[in-house]
């Protein structure tokens, strides 16, 4: 295994290389969802964690400078849905500003926090805001699980590489 850091110092390491090394590490795609008034707003999130199970919290990371992330965080709460790998083109409507990313989503309030549940998504998990902690160049946010959905059919969006894919259980 090439090591282009060895005895590097950890404040030293290229950003492009970070980018480059953690990039072979899949990730799932969720979309982390929340109101600001009557307004749905979302956001795609690779960086999702299951963190507890008493209590029940999950995590995600938002950059500090994100402003959707700022509109959101005024909500008591969030719904992450969790993407099929039949939703890349719902995932890349979050990133255009020529399309309205719901339209056709079906999205409905969660029973607790009233965040966008999408019914097609594999899960939906409701939180209500546990606590948020400054980390590094991202918000660490963790939420309380009040409420789960899911499908039992499908199999989930995976980014990699900087493309998406698909899970194929093995065997």
């Amino acid at each position: 295994m090439a090591d282009e850091n060895a005895g590097g110092d950890l404040d030293e390491i290229d950003g492009d290389l970070y980018r480059k090394v953690l990039g072979r590490y899949p990730t799932g795609v969720t979309l982390v969802a929340a109101m600001d008034g009557d307004e749905p707003l979302a956001m795609v999130i690779g960086s999702f964690v299951s963190v507890s199970m008493d209590p029940p919290l999950v995590g995600f990371l938002p950059g500090r400078e994100s402003y959707t992330w700022g509109r959101m965080s005024s909500a008591d709460g969030f719904c992450v849905n969790v993407l099929s790998d039949a939703q890349a083109d719902l995932s890349n409507a979050f990133f255009r500003k020529d399309v309205d990313p719901w339209e056709g989503t079906g999205w409905q309030p969660a029973e607790v926090t009233g965040s966008p549940v999408i019914p097609s998504c594999l899960a939906s998990i409701d939180c209500v805001t546990h606590e948020v902690v400054e980390a590094g160049d991202h918000w660490f946010v963790m939420g309380r699980v009040v409420g789960v959905s899911h499908v039992d059919e499908g199999s989930p969006l995976v980014f990699l590489g900087g493309k998406y894919g698909e899970y194929r259980a093995q065997g």
